[in-house]
């Protein structure tokens, strides 16, 4: 078996990435078990051009814009339309009163349409989950949810949800569902607190089930808020920089499943002395009622990967065997609940620790294309992937010129060779196209592994992504201007200052954790299966992430969820946090409710940031065996969350709550504080 060895970082490529290795006793990520799954070799390539979404519609009015957006359930063709399949079932968020998928003139897509927001004014979202079919009746997940997390649980009634269930058998009731948007500067009510979801309002829900999260009514009793069966309504004071956010599902163990079956969008925000910028950007964005397909020269670009059945429904695995690269009656095991003979088990059936798709998606898209004139382009890219890393460089060598991160626009423009991207992050780069001869084809790569990005040792192979299939993300054709350009050369561009935020109240060492078995210990046999042995001393793992604090001996000390909250700033403090990682992969951080600086990483976390990373964030790459430092100022009383951004280490313990203010003593959960 191959044990996972903690990395020493190397530079690879020019831009400080690490060279991934295996993971400690696991067998190869790589190794893929695809039974009725669409061999991604046989999906065509750059048939089908890039949809650009429009914005969302909604009442603009002078002071308050209001939005009332459902998640409904349709189908979409997400592969081209050549191989002859049926489209595939996917959810989305769309308008209310815009109904429909876009096909049929109506607003609901994967992924979801863009929320236009202006800087400082106030914005009402009523997020409504629609799960339902026609006749009222709630309809069930369309991918496999492991009930023995720690998750929203609504069979548990009021007594367990929030609570890790026992049942190892996929959970087919209805949906728990609550809306983030990442990045925003929101009230804790507005955040989507993840114990705040709350199941459709449909007629068949059994009388036993807890319709809403623990905090959905602990936010409406404190606030007193109006709240109708199935939905929530989030206020937003974009009061902040304008930028990049986007919007998603993040219900208590589930956001994995959920966003993988679509509901996703952007959520920009213009306007303010943030957007002020000596120069002029390419435009335009695409607006309310454009079509998607016209003609812009701002476009969102979400990169997803994916993997589907035969049929071109999505694939997502419903057992733990797929991730160790075995088949199901290979991994002889027990799991949750219990083994045959009593005992106990702390190994989730279902749970994949990771999961890597073998196609790229694109604005709901495999493999699209998209025309581009001999001229410049803003992209806001956006990785939308589960747990894959992204290294984005096209084959031509056009470089990117970044000029904005998660928190609005950079110091100074940033010219790049590729784009580092890990889960979550945002990038909003211009591309020159001027100088590319009319009539070529460049394919945008990804040079990321098709495993966990982490650590390495010099000499060891660095293995891309598959060249054939997640190697590409999309191709754009060259064609003639229509008009003249008058944008600023990237490198020309005056972007905003960025003022500091001084010196810290408060440093705190955090740390990020990964546990193996404390019950089921294990051997491998000479055909490559694994079976629980009694007399091994080898644990099977990992078996959940962690975050945690750091002990005196400088060790990181796993916290679950439900543990205390060990972070606990004051209203208005500025602080200082040393994301210790103690684990071999590389993580993508977010903290709810803030921006920060990020100030350094290493071994000592003196070394500096990159230039792309000189501006705000939201998400932050913490490599293993290193130091992350950042540094925000935490200015909005309540209960929040920071968690890590591989959705599958999210939904298994690797998030954890925080206060901002006096922790009050809420009465229903453990994490009260001390």
């Amino acid at each position: 078996m191959k044990r996972r060895k903690f990395a020493k970082t190397i530079s690879l490529l020019g831009i400080g990435v690490l060279i991934p290795w295996k993971a400690r006793l696991q067998r190869a990520y790589t190794k893929f078990i695809w039974s009725n799954s669409l061999d991604p070799v046989n999906i065509p390539k750059y048939e089908t051009p890039l949809v650009k979404p429009p914005a969302m519609p909604g009442i603009i009015a002078q002071d308050m814009d209001t939005y009332e957006i459902s998640v409904r359930q349709f189908q979409q063709h997400i592969l081209p339309t050549s191989l002859g399949l049926q489209p595939s079932v996917v959810w989305g968020y769309g308008s209310v009163n815009h109904p429909g998928t876009v096909g049929e003139g109506g607003t609901y897509n994967f992924p979801s349409f863009t929320i236009e927001a202006t800087h400082n004014k106030k914005m009402e979202v009523k997020w409504i989950n629609e799960l339902k079919d026609t006749n009222g009746n709630y309809l069930p997940h369309i991918l496999p949810v492991d009930q023995t997390l720690h998750w929203a649980n609504p069979p548990g009634g009021s007594a367990g949800r929030d609570k890790k269930g026992m049942d190892p058998l996929p959970y087919k009731g209805p949906v728990p569902m609550v809306t983030h948007v990442h990045g925003a500067h929101a009230a804790e009510e507005s955040d989507g607190y993840a114990e705040a979801w709350y199941l459709p309002d449909a007629i068949d829900i059994p009388q036993d089930y807890a319709k809403t999260g623990t905090f959905y009514d602990y936010y409406k009793d404190k606030y007193s808020l109006n709240w109708s069966p199935g939905s929530a309504v989030f206020n937003y004071t974009n009061d902040q920089r304008a930028t990049t956010l986007w919007y998603h599902d993040h219900s208590m163990g589930m956001t994995r499943l959920n966003v993988y079956a679509g509901p996703a969008g952007f959520y920009l925000i213009r306007g303010g002395e943030a957007d002020q910028i000596t120069g002029t950007l390419p435009g335009p964005a695409p607006g309310t009622g454009d079509n998607p397909f016209g003609t812009y020269y701002e476009i969102p670009i979400v990169i997803q990967d994916r993997s589907f059945e035969e049929d071109g429904s999505l694939f997502y695995p419903d057992n733990r065997a797929f991730f160790e690269g075995l088949d199901e009656d290979q991994l002889n095991i027990p799991f949750i609940p219990e083994d045959a003979s009593g005992g106990k088990s702390d190994v989730s059936p279902i749970w994949n620790p990771e999961f890597f798709g073998n196609t790229i998606v694109v604005n709901g898209n495999t493999w699209p294309y998209l025309e581009v004139e001999k001229r410049r382009y803003r992209f806001r890219f956006l990785n939308g992937c589960n747990s894959r890393f992204l290294i984005l460089k096209f084959e031509n060598d056009l470089p990117f010129y970044q000029i904005g991160s998660e928190g609005g626009f950079l110091p100074n423009p940033v010219q790049l060779s590729q784009l580092l991207m890990s889960p979550a992050e945002r990038a909003d780069v211009i591309v020159d196209f001027t100088d590319v001869a009319e009539g070529t084809n460049i394919v945008l790569k990804n040079l990321a592994p098709d495993e966990p990005f982490g650590g390495g040792v010099e000499g060891v192979d660095y293995e891309m992504a598959d060249p054939d299939t997640t190697g590409q993300v999309m191709q754009f054709k060259t064609i003639a201007a229509t008009g003249e350009d008058k944008s600023t050369p990237p490198m020309d561009l005056v972007l905003p200052a960025i003022n500091d935020l001084g010196t810290p109240d408060t440093t705190r060492k955090v740390s990020l954790n990964e546990e193996e078995s404390g019950t089921v210990f294990i051997k491998e046999n000479p055909d490559g299966s694994i079976e629980y042995d009694t007399q091994s001393d080898v644990p099977f793992g990992p078996t959940a992430a962690f975050l945690g604090t750091v002990s005196p001996s400088e060790t990181g000390e796993s916290l679950s969820w439900s543990d205390p909250i060990t972070e606990n700033p004051g209203v208005g403090d500025t602080e200082e946090w040393e994301i210790h990682n103690f684990t071999a992969d590389a993580h993508p951080i977010h903290v709810h409710q803030v921006m920060f600086r990020v100030l350094g990483r290493g071994t000592d976390g003196t070394q500096s940031p990159e230039d792309w990373e000189s501006g705000w964030k939201d998400t932050v790459i913490a490599y293993p065996e290193e130091i992350t430092r950042i540094k925000a100022k935490f200015d909005i009383p309540g209960f929040f969350v920071w968690h890590c951004h591989i959705v599958e280490h999210e939904d298994n313990e690797m998030m954890r709550p925080f206060h901002v203010g006096p922790i009050p003593a809420v009465g229903f959960s453990d994490n009260e504080g001390t």
